[in-house]
Parts: structure tokens; sequence; C-alpha cells
């Protein structure tokens, strides 16, 4: 599991206003520790929101443009991720790195 990677990524049970049910979701961690650790951090993936950089983000994945949400980013036990969906771009995965260091003030 790498950094850049999409699995589908099953985010139930969640509570409130956290992004749910099964969808792919982009592996943000880095390679290293996800070899090392029963977890990794992911960032879900929505066809229905709508791009407001930085918080959300225009990527591709299975064929499509759809929305990064980068304020839903999470760690998620590796037993969460249900089957591998492809890979981020480079031109992509460096847009959605720059999102995340904006809304995390990094």
């Amino acid at each position: 599991m790498n950094r850049g990677d999409i699995y589908w990524v099953d985010l139930e049970p969640t509570k409130g206003s956290e992004i749910k049910k099964l969808r792919p979701c982009v592996i943000v961690s880095a390679t290293p520790i996800n070899k090392a650790r029963h977890t990794v951090i992911v960032v879900p993936f929505s066809t229905s929101a709508k791009a407001r950089p930085p918080i959300v983000v225009v990527v591709h994945c299975l064929d499509r443009a759809v929305t990064a949400v980068c304020d839903q980013i999470r760690t998620v036990d590796k037993s969460r991720l249900v089957k591998p969906a492809g890979q981020l771009t480079l031109g992509d995965l460096e847009t959605l790195e720059d999102s995340l260091r904006q809304v995390l003030s990094l």
C-alpha cells in the first residue's frame, strides 16, 4: 500500500457529518509508515461534492473526475480497505498535497 494508491474503503460506521459509505479513497500516509502500521491515512472521494479549493479539489479516479474531500482526512484500519481501485497521477497527487497543506496549515 503506497502513498497515492486508491482503494475502495468501507467508512461505516460514522457519526454526524463524517463522510460515509463504501467509497474510493486515496492513501496519503507515507509508504514506509503504511508498511509498518496496521492503519493508513486516507482522503475520501465524492462524486457529488462541488469543488471548493482547498477543502474539496478535483482529481481523477476510475476514469472520471471526482472530488477529494480534504477536510475529511482520516486514519482507517487496513481491514476497511475492500479492494484496490488504481492510483492517482503525479499531478493529481501534487494538487491533493497542496490542498492538504492548506487545510492542515502545514
